[in-house]
């Protein structure tokens, strides 16, 4: 199988901006943000799509949370931002690694897209 842009990112085989890395999860900065702040909450496992984790997953998922948050302290978002989860090709998800999209900086529409 073919690694993801995100397997790559993870063994550092390409550059990125990375906001923040622990044994679980790292974080980047979207190369094409949709808004001033726009990071991807990347889990080091590779899980194609949500809806393909189990309840192997559940810990690395809420820890994707609770990086969240924790990036959202260190930035000082005020408690102001957007989680986004694509899941599947139609609702937009491009890299079949599953990610957070973290999005603040600017009014965020409801409903989005």
């Amino acid at each position: 199988m073919t690694e993801t842009l995100f397997e790559k990112i993870i063994k550092k085989d390409i550059p990125a901006d990375i906001i923040y890395e622990d044994d679980i999860s790292i974080v980047i900065k979207d190369i094409n943000p949709q808004a001033p702040t726009h990071l991807l909450i990347i889990p080091k496992k590779v899980i194609p799509k949500l809806s393909d984790a189990n309840q192997e997953d559940q810990a690395i998922l809420g820890h994707l949370m609770l990086v969240a948050g924790k990036i959202s302290r260190q930035l000082e978002l005020d408690d102001t931002f957007r989680l986004i989860v694509n899941n599947g090709a139609k609702a937009g998800q491009s890299v079949f690694h599953l990610h957070l999209h973290l999005m603040s900086g600017r009014v965020l529409n409801w409903p989005p897209g």
